[in-house]
């Protein structure tokens, strides 16, 4: 009895025992696979990352310009706007010289023209 229910067992029991080291040996290789598929993803991601690292130093880098160009401009700008205010005031200045020369000019004239007055009216007196 022991030994039919052993060839019993052998029968039954050992081809399901085959048939699942068979199956357990397919799902190891395709595991394998799999972990291989992934080291090769995590590669590429670090890879990746390793790119995205240096496209941020360079950004940094070129903001870095941008804001030091960014300075030149305002300092060039301040710069002038102090002309501008500068020539603004010698424009004015040379403005009221030249309303002073014209005034000058019309003072001379009416000085002339009285001038001429008087001389006339001196003679007239003289004579």
């Amino acid at each position: 009895m022991i030994e039919e229910l052993r060839s019993l067992i052998q029968e039954m029991i050992l081809p399901e025992f085959e048939q699942m080291k068979i199956s357990h040996a397919r799902m190891d290789e395709r595991i394998s696979g799999a972990v291989k598929r992934l080291d090769d993803i995590n590669l590429h991601l670090v890879d990746q990352s390793r790119r995205i690292d240096e496209i941020n130093k360079r950004i940094d880098e070129t903001n870095k310009r941008i804001d030091e160009t960014n300075k030149r401009i305002d300092h060039a700008r301040d710069e002038l706007i102090r002309m501008i205010a500068e020539t603004n005031k010698r424009i004015d200045n040379l403005h009221l010289a030249v309303v002073r020369r014209e005034d000058h000019d019309q003072v001379v004239k009416k000085l002339d023209q009285l001038d001429m007055r008087v001389s006339q009216l001196e003679m007239r007196l003289a004579a």
